[in-house]
């Protein structure tokens, strides 16, 4: 590898982690959505969605997984996943898991963290005895349903999604694990 490439670290969280994945999780969410949901609306849903007391219910369920990726050289978070039950308006079927979040700060989009975020949820996924894994994500978000089908992902529904009392239209996916 260059010596000017960066390197990651990806470790599944711990009950320690909250602060860890509400920081990374607010951060990755404004870098994503900067130019699509209004300051307003994204100020009230990462209050609520990417609170510490959110990752902490997450991390305190043993049927959840977290995982955190981070910059090598400085433990700096730069990405993070979370698997969890579905909470899809589709056909759910018994053993299905959600990608609930996967994010990596766009300034490393390309070095192949999300596939990294993902291949770990797929294998959380297989170890749990899912037969599918779900995701939801926002229907202008062409780049992650590009990534997404890419690895298998196929449109099973749609949701609304609602972000600071605006509501936002998603697609929901699932491939099997």
């Amino acid at each position: 590898m260059d010596a000017d490439t960066p390197t990651f670290t990806l470790r599944q969280a711990s009950a320690g982690d909250a602060d860890t994945l509400a920081h990374i999780g607010v951060a990755t969410f404004v870098d994503s959505y900067t130019t699509d949901i209004s300051g307003q609306a994204m100020v009230a849903h990462c209050t609520q969605q990417h609170a510490p007391a959110a990752y902490a219910a997450y991390l305190a369920d043993d049927t959840n997984r977290c995982w955190i990726a981070e910059y090598a050289e400085t433990g700096a978070p730069v990405g993070y996943a979370v698997n969890c039950a579905p909470d899809l308006p589709v056909d759910v079927q018994p053993g299905d898991l959600e990608l609930k979040r996967i994010y990596v700060l766009s300034r490393f989009h390309g070095a192949g963290l999300g596939l990294r975020l993902l291949e770990a949820a797929l294998g959380h996924a297989r170890e749990a005895g899912a037969q599918r894994l779900l995701l939801g994500t926002y229907e202008e978000n062409h780049r992650a349903m590009a990534f997404y089908r890419r690895h298998g992902f196929q449109q099973i529904g749609t949701r609304q999604f609602n972000v600071g009392g605006t509501i936002y239209d998603d697609i929901v996916m699932a491939r099997p694990v």
